[in-house]
């Protein structure tokens, strides 16, 4: 017999998704992982395909889910909204697709979450605050995007399916919460996604120069992956969340330049930093989360310090 408490990750083939499922079955859950590979990896998820508790659905979910699985999906106690393409190189090769799997795509889930009563959790992103005036950025803050620039594909997506969750709330008193997700790093990253960290990794443990867009005087937060899936679990699952917007990351911020510095003494890299050219266009500036909400409506706040957090995702990247 199956059990009852059933959840669903959409993204959950991706990396903060996979690991998300890994947790949720640690939790008893019935865990339902809907992906279709896009930017996600199936090597994420290989290890979870003999446990009766994980059950994966390759699908788009721009398109409803077929009747068949939606009785399936009957009963689902909590839905846990990943999907999408994450990082600025995904995002701009598959441009459209993240806009339609963040309106299209997170109206079919938000029916789905309605049909069966379930809590709701979207997985924003501190893009919505786009290249911040304000310092660190609260939930209160509305943001500075240029609705029409490259990075907008991303941004006004999840501004969008911000505003679609909110409406479900104030019209059919759905039980929903937004999270917005500050940068996060650690195993399961891919290696060619283009972020940060992972550049680093990968040209630091191949001796190639570390590329710096700019002066690396940008900064970011970086929240390891283990903390940002139990913010998550905390969030999707609490009692009296709903229609709260939250802040989560680690408020520890560093320059880029910091973080390039600290991977080339980490890894013992013969390379060295090297500027490129100028930053990209609508690049933050600063990035740096205020989770004085988290840590008041979910007692929440990151354990695992950039030292130890970047020890553990060099040991992973040298493995794959």
């Amino acid at each position: 017999m199956k059990n009852s408490n059933k959840c669903i990750v959409t993204g959950g083939a991706g990396f903060i998704g996979s690991n998300l499922c890994d947790r949720l079955l640690e939790q008893r859950f019935e865990v339902y992982c809907i992906d279709n590979f896009l930017t996600g990896n199936q090597k994420n998820i290989s290890h979870l395909s003999k446990n009766p508790s994980f059950h994966f659905i390759k699908h788009d979910i721009i398109s409803p889910l077929s009747q068949e699985v939606q009785k399936e999906l009957d009963g689902t106690k909590c839905i846990y909204h990943l999907a999408s393409p994450a990082s600025p190189p995904q995002y701009r090769r598959y441009s459209i697709e993240t806009l339609r799997v963040n309106s299209e795509g997170t109206f079919n889930i938000l029916q789905i979450a309605r049909q069966n009563g379930s809590k709701f959790l979207l997985a924003s992103t501190s893009e919505v605050y786009g290249n911040p005036h304000v310092h660190p950025q609260k939930e209160t803050y509305y943001g500075n995007v240029n609705t029409v620039g490259t990075r907008s594909c991303y941004d006004e997506a999840k501004r969008f399916a911000e505003s679609l969750t909110m409406e479900f709330f104030r019209k059919f008193q759905l039980s929903i919460r937004i999270v917005r997700i500050f940068n996060t790093y650690g195993p399961r990253m891919q290696p060619d996604d283009g972020r940060v960290v992972s550049n680093f990794i990968n040209q630091a443990l191949s001796d190639k120069p570390l590329t710096i867009y700019g002066d690396g005087s940008q900064t970011r937060s970086f929240c390891y992956v283990s903390d940002m899936v139990e913010g998550l679990l905390i969030a999707g699952q609490k009692e009296g969340l709903d229609g709260e917007v939250i802040n989560m990351g680690n408020p520890d911020e560093k320059t880029i330049k910091e973080i390039g510095e600290y991977i080339l003494k980490l890894t013992g890299s013969k390379s060295h930093l090297m500027n490129v050219k100028d930053k990209e266009i609508d690049d933050p500036d600063r990035r740096k989360p205020d989770i004085t909400k988290a840590k008041r409506l979910l007692q929440w706040q990151p354990q695992i310090p950039l030292s130890e957090g970047l020890i553990r995702t060099v040991d992973y990247f040298k493995k794959v």
